[in-house]
This record gives C-alpha cells, sequence and structure tokens, in this order.
C-alpha cells in the first residue's frame, strides 16, 4: 500500500515539474518561437512533398501508359527496327515517399528499355535541380531527422542547468523531490514537444492510407520517429544535467548535434567506400565491351563466333544449308546473341548493386554510433525507397527489357523469311516484304512497378529499431547514475 502511494506521489511530482517545464516554456518567447518555427516548417513541408509526389504519381502512370501506346500504335515495320525503337520503364512512386524520398532523389525514377544494352536509370531529381533548388529541397523526414533535434535542444538545453544555475535545484531537492523525478518531469514535458512534432508527420502518413499504404508500415515508420526523438530528448536531459551552466549544457549539445547529425553520416559514407572499393565506371565499361565482344556481332549472320549455332539449326532441321531452314536464321542468331549478351550484362549489372548493397550495410552499422544513422535507415526501409526497392526496380526493368525484346526477335524467326530478311535493303518492294503486321508489338506486358509488402521492409527495418532502442537504453541508464548525483 505504501508503495503504491509512493509510486503516485513520484508521478504526481513528476505532473507537477512537467506542468512547471510548459509554464516556463510558455513565458519564454524564444521557447515558444523555436516551437512555431518547427511546426510550421515540418507542417509545410509535408504539403509541399505530399502534392509533388502526388503530381509525380499521376505523371509516371500517365506516362507508363503513354510509352505503352506509342508502342503499340507502331507501324507495320521490321521486328528488329521494334528492338531498337525501345520502350520506356517508369517507376511510381511509393505513398510513404512523400514523407522520405530516400534514395529515389538521386537513382533516377525511369529507363529506357532497347535492345542489345541496358540503360541507367535517368530523371533522378536531384540531377535535375540546380544546386540552388538541391538546398532548397526540405523534405519532412530532412526535418524531423536534423532540424528537430536542434528544436529539442534549444527548447531543453536549460532544463536542468537552469534550476541549478539559478540556485532553485538545491531548494526542490531539499523539499523531497529527487533528481530522478526532476530530470523524468522534465524529460516527460520534452516528449510531449516531441508529440507536438510527430503530429504533422503522422497526419500526413495516415493520408498515405488513401494511397494503398499498410497500416503496419505507417506505425513502423512514426514509432522509427519517435524513438528517434526520444533519443535526443534523453541527450538534452542528459547533458543539461551534467553541465553546471546553461551555456556549457548549451554548447556540448552542440557539438553533440554536429557529431551525429553532419560529421558521423558523412564518416560512414567514406568508411564505407573504402571498405568495399568499386571500379570506376569507365573501368566497368571497358569490361563489359571485352566480355561482350568474346560473343559476336547479332546483327551479322556470317559471324563465326555462331557457327555452333548454325551447325546445331542444320542438324536439328535435318538440311544443307541456312537458306534450307524453316526458320529465319538470321532472327535465331538475334535472338541467341541477345541472351547471351543479356547474361553478361546482369552478371556486371548484379556485381554492381551488390556492391553496392554491401557500402550501405557498412554505413547503416554506424547506426550503432549515430541515432540519425539508424533513423535514416529506418525510415528509407520503411518508406519503400531503399536501395533494396531501387534494386528490384532495375532488375523488373530488365526482365520486361529482354521479355519484349526476345519477343519480337521470335517474331522476326518465326515470320520473316531468311531470303526476305537478307533482302531487305536493296529496293522499296524488298524492304515493305521485310515487314510484320503492327499487331505483333502486343508482345509488350504491362509495367506496373509495386511497392515491397510491409512485413519485408519492417523485416529490413529491425537492425535500426534495435540500434535506436540500444541508444535509450544506454542513456536511461546513464541518466540514472547522474539523476542520483544530482546536487
Amino acid at each position: 500500500m505504501s508503495d503504491n502511494s509512493f509510486s503516485i506521489a513520484s508521478f504526481a511530482k513528476i505532473i507537477i515539474v512537467a506542468k512547471d517545464e510548459w509554464r516556463y516554456w510558455l513565458r519564454s518567447k524564444l521557447a515558444i518561437s523555436v516551437l512555431a518555427i518547427g511546426l510550421l516548417l515540418t507542417l509545410s513541408s509535408v504539403i509541399v512533398t505530399a502534392i509533388n509526389t502526388m503530381e509525380l504519381s499521376h505523371t509516371r502512370h500517365a506516362l507508363q501508359s503513354n510509352a505503352q501506346q506509342t508502342f503499340v500504335d507502331q507501324p507495320d515495320r521490321h521486328p528488329h527496327r521494334m528492338v531498337h525503337y525501345g520502350h520506356y520503364a517508369f517507376r511510381a512512386p511509393s505513398p510513404l515517399s512523400a514523407l522520405d524520398p530516400g534514395v529515389d532523389a538521386y537513382t533516377g525514377n525511369s529507363i529506357f528499355l532497347e535492345g542489345h544494352r541496358q540503360n541507367s536509370a535517368m530523371f533522378a531529381d536531384q540531377k535535375q535541380s540546380t544546386a540552388l533548388t538541391q538546398l532548397g529541397n526540405l523534405t519532412p523526414a530532412f526535418i524531423v531527422q536534423t532540424l528537430a533535434p536542434l528544436l529539442l535542444i534549444l527548447i531543453g538545453y536549460s532544463s536542468v542547468s537552469r534550476e541549478r544555475e539559478s540556485q532553485t535545484l538545491t531548494y526542490l531537492l531539499s523539499q523531497g523531490t529527487s533528481g530522478f523525478t526532476l530530470i523524468a518531469g522534465k524529460g516527460l514535458a520534452l516528449l510531449s514537444v516531441i508529440g507536438l512534432i510527430l503530429v504533422p508527420l503522422s497526419v500526413s502518413a495516415l493520408f498515405s492510407l488513401h494511397e494503398g499504404e499498410s497500416v503496419a508500415a505507417i506505425l513502423g515508420f512514426i514509432l522509427g520517429y519517435a524513438l528517434y526523438l526520444t533519443v535526443w530528448a534523453l541527450l538534452v536531459l542528459l547533458f543539461s544535467s551534467a553541465f553546471s551552466k546553461n551555456s556549457e549544457s548549451f554548447t556540448a549539445l552542440t557539438l553533440a548535434w554536429i557529431l551525429l547529425c553532419v560529421v558521423m553520416p558523412r564518416v560512414a559514407s567514406s568508411t564505407a567506400m573504402t571498405a568495399v572499393p568499386t571500379a570506376g565506371k569507365l573501368e566497368t565499361d571497358f569490361a563489359v565491351i571485352a566480355q561482350l565482344r568474346k560473343l559476336g556481332d547479332g546483327h551479322n549472320a556470317s559471324d563465326p563466333a555462331f557457327a555452333q549455332l548454325k551447325t546445331s539449326l542444320l542438324k536439328q532441321y535435318d538440311v544443307d544449308s541456312i537458306e534450307q531452314l524453316p526458320i529465319n536464321y538470321r532472327g535465331a542468331i538475334a535472338m541467341a546473341s541477345e541472351a547471351e549478351l543479356t547474361g553478361v550484362l546482369n552478371e556486371f549489372a548484379e556485381q554492381r548493386m551488390q556492391t553496392e548493397l554491401a557500402q550501405t550495410n557498412v554505413s547503416r552499422y554506424f547506426g550503432w554510433l549515430s541515432p540519425m544513422v539508424a533513423v535514416r535507415t529506418l525510415s528509407m526501409n520503411t518508406a519503400g525507397t531503399s536501395i533494396e526497392t531501387h534494386h528490384r526496380f532495375l532488375r523488373e526493368a530488365e526482365a520486361l527489357r529482354f521479355s519484349f525484346v526476345q519477343g519480337l526477335n521470335k517474331i522476326q524467326v518465326e515470320q520473316l523469311s531468311y531470303q526476305d530478311d537478307m533482302a531487305r535493303n536493296t529496293d522499296a518492294d524488298a524492304a515493305q516484304k521485310a515487314r510484320v503486321e503492327a499487331k505483333n508489338w502486343q508482345v509488350l506486358e504491362d509495367f506496373s512497378f509495386g511497392i515491397d509488402k510491409p512485413t519485408l521492409r519492417l523485416k529490413r527495418s529491425v537492425p535500426a529499431f534495435l540500434q535506436l532502442l540500444a541508444w535509450i537504453a544506454a542513456l536511461i541508464f546513464v541518466i540514472r547514475l547522474v539523476g542520483k548525483r544530482l546536487v
């Protein structure tokens, strides 16, 4: 009974301390101004980014539909001309990308698909922007990850040190308020500020439900940011409790913000690049070209590289020459060449993606040293804007490219005779005979890139959740030690 009474009394004291802290903030124009600016920034960035994402989603769906219609509307042509005519694949943004665009802003959102080559993604927002535009791109994720900790520092750096500096701390402790109760009350007040900061983010995240986002992903997204800001609230309490002067507390917290939010993410990226080196673009391009030269020229039916294929086809159809084959030998060469070429390109592409993923994983380990690295990983994973999702887009786009190119090559094999194909450049009549009907362009499959399942996104976020929880546990342990020695 006495224990329960003690617990209730302690909680009541914590509430009183928190209310007193809010009264101080309301009297202080600086604290209220900082809070108002922070909320206004978050709210405006949420609205602007959400409108931009909705427009992007609508535009990319329209462009994808238009690209597919343009392809099938092409007139009668030689099938190989359609291989080079190509097609576009667009990646629609995920619902939560309105809050955190992740790697999408850098990696590109569309790919031009054509025969014999794999193009890289293009039209990345950052690549199209001017330097000034890049500096002005304030996404909700950037504001909460980078500016919200500053907001908490400005509001709470003097929460405990102020009591010590004004010599009211000894009076409070002598009145029966323990150091832990005092710090817990100040912490409760900071947690209420965190709740206010998360309101615009949470409302915007809930709107993504209409765009098809899952409840689990939204809860994981908001919980991640709540844990991240809790880490910063605990850091503010720790530094404010450990230093005797407001100026010392503020200076130490500012240095901590620079170290954790500015320096460590850059150190993580630099370490990842050093730990997992990558070949330069020119070096990779030369290596790819050297491999492709060994495959032969798929446009040349007489290339010695396809002698084995020729022998095999002659034996399969029991004929003496390629002119006697019931299929278009030139198309068969194109099919075989495209398959071999795609195998080589996929091998290099997979190596590049695995290297990028290894670098990303090295960088993510720094979440144990910087909560910002942890929440950035968590945010991109739950929002579906991580490097893994981008790699899946590249693989699915490549599968689409290979499918429609081989579909056109198959039409060349089955619907165009070898004689007409070889004579297509002799005159206008021969060129006309080397065409196939436009109805064959229906080989193109519909492309619609979907976001990863929420369970997979949350599974990828587990290490980042653990990193933030470890930060919170460690800080609470240290604060309890400091609270016992608070005088």
